[in-house]
């Protein structure tokens, strides 16, 4: 499909400071949109002044939450070219996610190329202090203006793009996070491993409760049992456990990360002892009393990892390590960002060009 250009007549004034971005707040002046038709196809792939959705209020996401949507960066690396961070893997995931809410799936090398074509004209956006980046939203929406519980036959699919700066104001500073022992996020046969909205949607109780309390995060665990740790809010958690990095498997109830995936890798490259296995609470918290477990981490897209200096179940708080960044935890962070802003040589085609300096 031919993608049709129309740029705006009245730019936006870009942030001045970008140690002050922030995540999510800022947009960039274009978008990529287009929709689909029962019977057609996708339609009409454009990039186009950004703007905001009309929709009909009996649009079927807004009653039954059909809707998925993805999250990756772009960089600005040292000689001012731009590049995409394993783009082709947030395109397959969303696809994956398609298939799950029975919503129609994107052709991956089109979805690349659409978003690559956005950057490519949003690329003054991209900003270049360390630590920040061009974000990417694709998300993809039910749009049937009838009420009913079916599969839609009409979606919308558009691409925005925000300045972002650190997800956590504090940075790589480590986070306190409590153990969820009450509400559930996910379980086996669910939407665990979809990047849909009614995930966040119903983790956002159990996060401001914690919030409240002085958390950054909840840890979730295991809808059937609620013994054994899962991922966290908006990150797959990762924990060293002697010599061993331990982490949950994807059995369906959790996001297939991205930046799981680049670790687990980079682990096993340096010839780490990686289990993808059921941790259960009890074991976790008993490791981090008797000093057995060494370091924690959060990974995720926006905030690439995020330590974790403090764990609380059931009013216990324990601390991880010796509270701060731990060796293994930087390096991680170093690797990967190193591979994306072009400090470090990419052996594993993960990065994608969008243009040059």
């Amino acid at each position: 499909m031919e993608i049709s250009v129309r740029l705006t007549e009245t730019p936006k004034r870009k942030p001045a400071d970008e140690s002050t971005l922030g995540f999510g707040k800022h947009f960039t002046d274009h978008m990529f949109i287009m929709e689909y038709e029962s019977g057609k196809g996708w339609l009409n792939p454009r990039i186009e002044p950004y703007h905001r959705l009309a929709l009909d209020p009996a649009s079927s996401v807004l009653h039954y939450a059909q809707e998925i949507f993805e999250g990756l960066k772009a960089y600005r690396r040292q000689d001012e070219s731009i590049v995409m961070f394993r783009p082709q893997d947030n395109c397959k995931r969303l696809n994956a996610s398609a298939e799950r809410m029975c919503m129609p799936q994107v052709d991956v090398e089109f979805n690349v190329e659409a978003m690559r074509r956005l950057v490519e004209i949003e690329k003054d956006w991209v900003p270049r202090l360390d630590g920040t980046s061009l974000y990417l939203r694709p998300t993809m929406i039910a749009n049937d203006e009838a009420l009913g519980v079916h599969a839609a036959s009409n979606y919308i699919y558009y691409i925005i793009c925000s300045p972002s700066g650190a997800y956590y104001p504090t940075g790589l500073a480590p986070i306190k996070i409590k153990v969820e022992d009450r509400y559930v996020r996910a379980v086996r046969g669910g939407t665990g491993f979809a990047k849909t909205g009614g995930n966040y949607a119903s983790s956002i109780r159990a996060g401001a409760d914690a919030s409240a309390e002085g958390f950054a995060q909840v840890l979730w665990l295991d809808g059937q049992e609620m013994k054994y740790v899962q991922e966290v809010g908006a990150m797959n958690m990762m924990f060293l456990l002697d010599d061993a990095l331990v982490t949950a498997p994807l059995d369906g109830s959790i996001l297939p990360g991205i930046t799981r995936d680049s670790i687990l890798t980079l682990a096993r490259e340096e010839g780490l002892d990686v289990q993808e296995r059921r941790l259960a609470v009890d074991e976790l918290m008993e490791a981090a009393a008797n000093g057995r477990l060494k370091e924690a981490f959060g990974t995720g897209t926006a905030a690439v990892v995020s330590p974790v200096g403090q764990l609380s179940y059931r009013g216990e708080m324990l601390t991880v390590g010796d509270g701060g960044i731990g060796a293994l935890t930087q390096r991680f962070y170093d690797e990967l960002t190193g591979i994306q802003r072009g400090r470090l040589p990419d052996a594993h085609g993960w990065i994608t060009p969008v243009c040059r300096g």
